[in-house]
């Protein structure tokens, strides 16, 4: 994806804020312990924060989080559903925080947004020495029959790279982190990933789908011919025709820390 295409599916988010609050997954706890697990302080920064998804798990499992994100819609989503969170209008480019104030910096689900050749060395900046940088991303659990042949059905736009364990853990490689100075600035980067999930309908998880990126910035007639598709799958699926249901997830998260 070149410079332009990335910047119109990064930008696409803020005129689906409300769906994206309402169907978008929180990420399992026990990711973000392991993500914080080595940082030498609480103070976390959400970066590119969204509606608050990660910023929620960070707080229940006791940062002290700051978040800051660059579109007004999510970040007005963001401060209705997290009230007490410092949240900050700003980018990974640009991050409105002062040289090593906080002690880690995750990213849900935003990481392979970020212009890192800017975004590293600004992360760099506001990171305390031996700080955590970490991406978080659910994915699809496609050893799971039903995920597998809904990941098929879905196309590349509703379930594309990262989305499920084994192209996340290809993506992730050597992708999404910083490139600049990074051997100075960062060590070598460690994976993980911890088993979530999903209360949906059939419904609800269409609705979910329809605010991935590919999703948003298709053409209206291709887009109501892919959730069309999946509508029919999840009717056809015993697991997924009637009543809720959960969707196997997991959160994998890339981790490197700071020099």
């Amino acid at each position: 994806m070149d410079q332009d295409e990335r910047l119109r599916h990064s930008s696409s988010f803020g005129a689906a804020a409300t769906a994206y609050a309402a169907h978008r997954p929180d990420y399992a706890h026990a990711a973000a312990r392991w993500a914080l697990e080595p940082a030498p302080g609480p103070r976390v920064l959400d970066l590119g924060a969204g509606t608050g998804k990660l910023t929620a798990t960070l707080v229940a499992v006791g940062a002290d989080v700051t978040a800051v994100e660059p579109d007004p819609a999510m970040l007005t989503e963001l401060r209705r559903a997290q009230p007490e969170v410092r949240a900050l209008a700003g980018s990974a480019e640009a991050i409105p925080l002062p040289d090593g104030s906080v002690d880690a910096v995750l990213a849900g689900n935003a990481m392979h947004w970020f212009d890192m050749a800017v975004a590293g060395p600004e992360i760099a900046r506001v990171l305390s020495p031996g700080g955590i940088l970490a991406g978080l991303w659910n994915v699809l659990d496609d050893s799971v029959d039903w995920v597998a042949g809904l990941a098929r059905v879905s196309g590349s736009a509703a379930v594309g790279p990262r989305d499920t364990p084994a192209s996340w853990r290809a993506e992730t490689a050597d992708m999404h982190l910083p490139k600049t100075g990074a051997p100075a600035r960062f060590g070598s980067p460690e994976q993980a990933w911890f088993p979530h999930g999903q209360r949906r309908t059939a419904d609800s998880l269409v609705a979910t789908l329809a605010t991935r990126a590919g999703m948003l910035v298709m053409a209206e007639r291709e887009r109501e011919a892919a959730l069309g598709r999946i509508r029919a799958f999840l009717a056809g699926r015993p697991e997924t025709a009637e009543g809720e249901f959960t969707l196997p997830m997991l959160t994998c998260v890339l981790r490197v820390r700071r020099r």
